[in-house]
């Protein structure tokens, strides 16, 4: 039992970093986007929020699944130590 804790704590953590690398993306690397860009730069902005946006997801969807998963082995786990 203390192996999946384990495991489910990590696949949070990573949920976690993915969003932040997904949040830097749309963030630092996208930014606001230009008034009138020229096509490269739009280019380049379109880029780099649809790799923002897929980050974020799966950062969410890995953190949401890792925490939900996290909670549902701790329940068990409590009520397993009361009929030892």
């Amino acid at each position: 039992m203390n192996a999946l804790k384990r495991l489910f704590s990590s696949i949070l953590l990573a949920g976690l970093l993915v969003l932040g690398a997904g949040l830097y993306y749309w963030v630092i690397k996208a930014g606001i986007p230009y008034q009138d860009p020229t096509p490269e730069i739009q280019l380049q902005y379109s880029i780099n929020m649809g790799i923002g946006d897929t980050l974020a997801k799966l950062g969410v969807f890995t953190m949401l699944t890792g925490a939900v998963c996290r909670i549902i082995i701790g329940i068990l786990s409590r009520k397993n130590k009361g009929k030892i």
